[in-house]
């Protein structure tokens, strides 16, 4: 009788912590650090070989040549590919209300592409925006999108105000999602001051 006494008593213990365990509320993983320059943060400078749908550009693209302006530093994987196109495509189609049309905004999309495929492409599809070629992925570290695997940028995005400093951030920044284009053509006319 004792010993089934025990057993019962043990039972409603176990069952009374199990109870309690259930209660207890669950333990969320540590967050994940993010990575690169954030919100507030002086955007890194940079300089790279750039291209429009023009040709190739005879001086580099630096990111300071652009201080006063506001300035969206687009990293994306690869010219051509359906997200990429995608991107620039409805950059290209909605720069009107995205970027006010380029008064005050510039826009410039960097990837791990040659000048050379950059220019071809913007010039084929007719993109309005100035690209540049991060072809070492040196920017791309710098800003923690390139993989080093890979050998390409990730697509990140990075609003930069006219003091240089970062207003708004996309990691990642998802080309097949209209809220996307939504909440860039928001960060950009808060950061710009456009009614």
């Amino acid at each position: 009788m004792l010993h089934r006494n025990a057993t019962v008593a043990a039972t409603i213990l176990l069952m009374s912590v199990s109870a309690l365990d259930a209660q207890a509320p669950a333990v969320s993983p540590a967050p994940q650090q993010e990575m690169g320059p954030r919100v507030g943060e002086v955007a890194p400078d940079f300089k790279l070989a750039g291209a429009t749908k023009s040709g190739v550009t005879s001086t580099p693209v630096t990111l300071s040549k652009f201080r006063g302006q506001t300035v969206v530093i687009a990293f994306f994987p690869k010219a051509r590919t359906n997200g990429c196109t995608a991107q620039m495509t409805n950059y290209r189609d909605q720069y009107a209300t995205l970027f006010n049309g380029g008064r005050g905004v510039q826009v410039i999309a960097i990837s791990t592409d040659p000048d050379t495929a950059l220019a071809s492409w913007a010039k084929e599809a007719n993109f309005p925006v100035l690209f540049a070629s991060d072809s070492k992925g040196d920017v791309g570290k710098l800003y923690s999108a390139y993989r080093e695997k890979q050998k390409v940028d990730d697509r990140l995005l990075f609003v930069v105000g006219p003091n240089g400093k970062i207003t708004y951030t996309a990691k990642p920044f998802k080309a097949f999602v209209a809220e996307s284009y939504a909440e860039l053509g928001a960060a950009v006319k808060k950061t710009a001051g456009i009614q």
